[in-house]
């Protein structure tokens, strides 16, 4: 399961950060995921409480946004909309879409006290 490992990194994210900034805790954590990131939103929910447990975070709010995916598609010469990776073209139906959008997991922000 990937997703314990994006947790933990998470988690160290907001560590460094603490040291970095002299915060004492996290509150709350923004993090954007993106439809074709490859992650399980619930798994990385469950990974993220149990790797909270005692640290800088415990206790957390974690609120996740969801970043639609995009593609290129060469065929047509724009930019689609796509819900998984390797999908076709939703307006030439062509398979030659190469993903631009949506690809990303990354922390937007953290509340702190």
């Amino acid at each position: 399961m990937h997703e314990m490992s994006l947790a933990e990194g998470i988690l160290n994210i907001m560590e460094e950060a603490a040291a970095r900034e002299g915060f004492a805790r996290v509150k709350s954590l923004r993090l954007e995921v993106g439809r074709l990131a490859g992650v399980e939103v619930e798994a990385l929910r469950f990974c993220f409480d149990a790797v909270i447990k005692g640290s800088v975070a415990e206790g957390a709010r974690l609120d996740i946004l969801d970043a639609p995916g995009e593609g290129w598609c060469m065929q047509c010469a724009k930019t689609v909309p796509v819900d998984a990776l390797y999908d076709a073209c939703p307006d030439c139906g062509g398979y030659q879409v190469q993903a631009t959008g949506g690809l990303e997991m990354r922390v937007l922000d953290l509340e702190v006290e």
